[in-house]
């Protein structure tokens, strides 16, 4: 015997001390070959026997013991294939004795142990008797482990698609398990709770009742003994939490007032019983205990609230709960929770046929405003202390973000009582604070500042909310404003003072000066028009000093005063702005000679890329547009800079947006400059193999596309030359590179090409390029980035639409808007193009389901494949089979490419084309591989198989040129 126990501790001995390292003081090397070795060993055959021994050992610790109950859980929810089928119900047996062994704990090997039983349970179908069996086998004093594992079986039954079980095999075992047993469950749970006497203390019980209310009607909850249980676990520190969810489940099954109603009303004076709890905590100071009660009441008013805005009276009370929760919220640490209510009850009340329950809100929704006003007061400052948040600069983060989220409340306030009810109050505190403490303020000290920068915020929250035709508050407001100091009441006086705030020693005080001068300006742009000379004289004065950040507000706050000069003056204007600007961007790239310098050009380039998309005057067809002369005279300057600064991400990507922007805001005025932009764009890409250019390519193929309004057919022809010339540099680079080398390029390549096939169907499908870039799409899916993999499925989706009558792509229109009738040559050219080269993407579709793909990216995949069946469904099918016969042995479980296939073949025959999605989405992520040595080596062995062409060496034409 003790030999025996010998071996058995020498065959886990190498697991124990791998698990020992990870757990360890040791180096980073030695941690990465112990997770390397444990990792294999998961996935071993031995595991299977090395972790029962591990669990039975006495002398193993506890941490490694949770490990192997880990590892088990992974066997049999991954790998049961591995065991011979008549050892599955050793296994099971097994299982459960171990739970017997850990019945009393420790919890966390308790309830991984509780998972494997649930996950055989799913799996073994013809084991029939599961509930009976269990609670046989722990008994009667195992109560808590029975109720881990009654807690764990309906989740992990929703979790059922990871296991290997077919659709219609995991519906039957669903109801097995879950429908057919709930009555049986419930009752058990009566009988837990009538014969324990701390049955409402234990949150096991609450935890388990929560879970199988998946099942379990709340009706039935509600009439039930169970219903006391949660209420009086409410009055227990222990229980309080887990009672909070089981609460707050039972609302969401009331959701459907109307035929919830009886269990509503059984509900509503049960909860509101528990208003007192409100008060209790908040003067208790229990943070934990006043979150759980607010977000009691406040998710039974997001439950219930039509029914709060039809019957207004009869849920006053709860609103007036919720409201007495953010009121109480000392931390503002649970008032985030009754944001959602607020918001869906004033959707409610803000429509027409709830205008008495409006009104019957009212006043709580201007208690509301007051709350939340008060609520976004920055802290105060203890003695002693210089920071207002300890220095603690993630909580400040998460303050700011707070206050942006009461702002959303209060202008919730506002479309319920009214924008000027709401900026009444904010009006008043401000003539509050001023009355009191502007006499005694400084430039060095504000009293009780805090009382004057939350109105103040309050009123710019809701400034969106103010119609531009208000003057009953804003037209004190604003001259109330500029008595900080006091200022005149003119508009000069108030822009005096907002640039006033730009030679403040506070960096926040500059920024915050920024945001409001960019506000004037756009909201004010018509009233400052004739002070151009002295916001330029301003601009000029500040615009080095500040952060980019508030250098672009001020701008956009500039270029929105150039945007409404007259049409006579916007080139000479725009001039004036942009050359002193275009100076600095020279001088910048002369001595951009690191990082630092390059990404000061870059900054200093987006400012006139704000020009270019603010200034956008109308200008008739037959007019020369003052903006696009000023871009020509820059045009070369940004190809000069583009040319000397290839490899500079931040510049060329600034230069390439700027670039853009001229195309999107001038549109058909930009004609005569786009050859040399072109020009411009295919010399950049050429030299920098930056994707970027490809961004900006997109924007001329969308804009100058056949059929747009205004561009001639020569112009059109021209672009999509463009657009070919671009895509022979992308496969010449794809031919020197590999792809993990290219995401963004690949990305953006094949989100230009979806606009090339969507702008031009027929010169896409029938271009000589059409069989190289479909071959260079094949090569990017064998990336595993999703952005680049889901771009170059889009492009596949464009294509296959245009085999079909009618394209499901937006631009396939005419000018009344009606859906062209596909024509059939552009029709055929698809068709053929699938028929030859189909074969080779439903092999890379499928190795990349099966390996590599982001699951983000199954809905496109599988909807590639879809449409492929649709064209060529006999066809497709034999490529489907042909590739999941040459899978490696072990990708997929036993028997399920047979299911898979016989599936697809049914569907194919009866017609239902559409449905093959689905099989393809549920069988085929079931079998994702995760480990990644054990990916890699499957990847390799099944790419070998198929021997996917590619897009290297297929020699990509020369001899293009620019065609304009």
């Amino acid at each position: 015997m003790a030999d025996k126990q010998a071996t058995a501790g020498q065959a886990f001995s190498p697991v124990l001390a791998a698990v020992a390292t990870m757990q360890g003081n040791v180096s980073r090397s030695e941690k990465t070959q112990a997770h390397e070795f444990l990792e294999k060993f998961q996935k071993s055959i031995e595991a299977w026997t090395i972790t029962h021994e591990m669990l039975q050992s006495p002398d193993v610790p506890v941490e490694a013991k949770l490990f192997a109950a880990t590892t088990l859980k992974g066997k049999i929810i991954f790998d049961l294939d591995q065991l011979p089928a008549e050892s599955v119900i050793a296994l099971r047996d097994s299982v459960l004795n171990l739970l017997t062994a850990f019945a009393s704990g420790p919890r966390p090997i308790q309830t991984q142990l509780c998972v494997c039983l649930a996950s055989l349970a799913i799996q073994m179908t013809q084991w029939k008797d599961v509930l009976p069996m269990v609670g046989t086998t722990l008994g009667s004093t195992a109560g808590d482990c029975v109720l881990e594992f009654l807690r764990i079986l309906p989740e992990e039954v929703t979790e059922g698609r990871k296991i290997n079980l077919s659709e219609e095999d995991l519906t039957t075992r669903t109801k097995e398990l879950l429908e057919d047993n709930a009555d049986q469950v419930m009752q058990l749970l009566i009988q837990y709770a009538q014969s324990s006497p701390t049955a409402s203390t234990n949150p096991r019980l609450l935890d388990c009742i929560t879970s199988w209310m998946r099942e379990i009607p709340a009706s039935k909850i509600v009439e039930s003994p169970l219903m006391d249980v949660i209420l009086k676990a409410l009055d227990n520190e222990v229980s309080f939490e887990a009672a909070v969810d089981s609460m707050c489940t039972l609302y969401r099954d009331t959701r459907e007032v109307d035929d919830s109603l009886p269990i509503i009303q059984a509900l509503y004076p049960r909860i509101m019983s528990l208003r007192s709890k409100i008060s209790e905590t908040a003067e208790a100071e229990d943070t934990d205990a006043f979150k759980g009660i607010t977000r009691l009441f406040a998710e039974a008013g997001e439950a219930w609230v039509v029914l709060i805005a039809r019957l207004p009276a009869e849920f006053h009370g709860l609103v007036e709960a919720v409201l007495e929760c953010c009121s109480r919220d000392w931390e503002r640490d649970a008032v985030s929770l009754t944001f959602i209510f607020w918001w869906e009850l004033k959707q409610y009340l803000t429509l027409e046929r709830f205008a008495n329950a409006r009104v019957h809100f009212t006043d709580i929704f201007s208690k509301l405003v007051d709350i939340m006003v008060k609520h976004l007061e920055y802290p105060r400052l203890e003695e002693g202390e210089s920071d207002l948040f300890g220095g603690d600069r993630e909580q400040e983060e998460k303050f700011r973000q707070f206050r942006h989220s009461m702002g959303d409340v209060l202008k919730d306030c506002c479309a319920v009582i009214g924008v000027t009810e709401c900026l009444s109050k904010t009006y008043q505190l401000i003539q509050q604070w001023i009355s009191k403490y502007a006499s005694q303020a400084t430039h060095e000290h504000v009293p009780n500042w805090q009382e004057l920068e939350a109105p103040l915020f309050s009123l710019r929250a809701m400034g969106r909310m103010v119609d531009p035709e208000e003057s009953a508050v804003l037209a004190q407001a604003i001259p109330l404003i500029v008595q900080i100091p006091d200022q005149e009441k003119t508009l000069e006086p108030q822009l005096n003072y907002v640039i006033s705030g730009f030679q403040h020693q506070s960096q926040e005080v500059v920024q915050a000066a920024a945001l409001a001068f960019k506000f004037l300006g756009t909201d004010c742009q018509k009233l400052l028009g004739g002070h151009i000379a002295q916001l330029h004289a301003f601009y000029e004065s500040v615009i080095d000093k500040l952060k980019p950040a508030s250098q672009e507000e001020v701008t956009e706050g500039v270029a929105a005063v150039v945007a409404v000069q007259p049409l006579d003056k916007i080139y000479e204007t725009m001039k004036t702005f942009c050359d002193p600007i275009m100076a600095r961007i020279m001088n910048l790239a002369n001595n951009a000679k690191d990082e630092e310098g390059q990404r000061a050009v870059a900054d200093h380039l987006q400012l006139i890329t704000i020009f270019i998309q603010v200034v956008n005057p109308y200008v008739g067809p037959d007019q020369e547009h003052p903006a696009v002369k000023y871009c020509g005279e820059i045009l070369p300057i940004m190809t000069t800079i583009v040319m000397n600064f290839t490899n500079s991400s931040p510049i060329l990507e600034r230069v390439c947006r700027c670039w853009r922007h001229m195309v999107m805001s001038y549109r058909n005025a930009m004609i005569p400059l786009l050859p040399t932009l072109a020009q411009s764009i295919a010399n950049g890409f050429e030299a920098s193999r930056e994707g970027c250019f490809l961004w900006a390519t997109d924007a001329v193929v969308r804009e100058f596309s056949e059929g747009a309004e205004y561009v001639d057919q020569a112009t059109s022809d021209a672009v999509f030359k463009f657009y070919e010339q671009q895509a022979v540099v992308f496969l010449r680079i794809l031919n020197d590179l590999t792809p993990e080398n290219l995401p963004d390029v690949i990305e953006d390549f094949f989100r230009l090409s979806s606009d090339a096939v969507r702008f031009y169907p027929k010169e896409s499908v029938t271009s000589s390029l059409s069989v190289p870039i479909f071959s260079a799409a094949l090569t990017a899916l064998t990336l595993q980035q999703i952005e680049p993999v889901l771009a170059t499925l889009h492009y596949y989706r464009d294509l296959f639409s245009f085999a079909f009558d009618k394209p499901a792509v937006s631009g396939f229109t005419n000018a009344e808007g009606e859906v062209y009738s596909n024509p059939p040559e552009i029709q055929q050219a698809v068709q053929q193009l699938a028929a030859s080269q189909g074969e080779a993407l439903a092999q890379r579709i499928l190795a990349g389901m099966m390996f590599t793909f982001p699951e983000d990216c199954f809905p496109d995949a599988s909807g590639v494949m879809m449409a492929m069946f649709q064209l060529l469904p006999q066809e497709c099918g034999r490529w489907l089979q042909t590739t999941l016969h040459m899978v490696p042995a072990g990708t997929m479980k036993p028997g399920e490419a047979e299911r898979l296939l016989k599936g697809i073949s049914d569907k194919i025959q009866s017609g239902e084309t559409r449905k093959i999605r689905v099989l393809l989405q549920g069988s085929l992520l079931r079998h994702r591989i995760l480990d990644r040595a054990n990916l890699e080596y499957r990847l390799h062995e099944f790419l070998s198989a198929t021997q996917c062409s590619t897009a290297r060496g297929t020699g990509a034409p020369r001899g293009y040129s620019i065609p304009f």
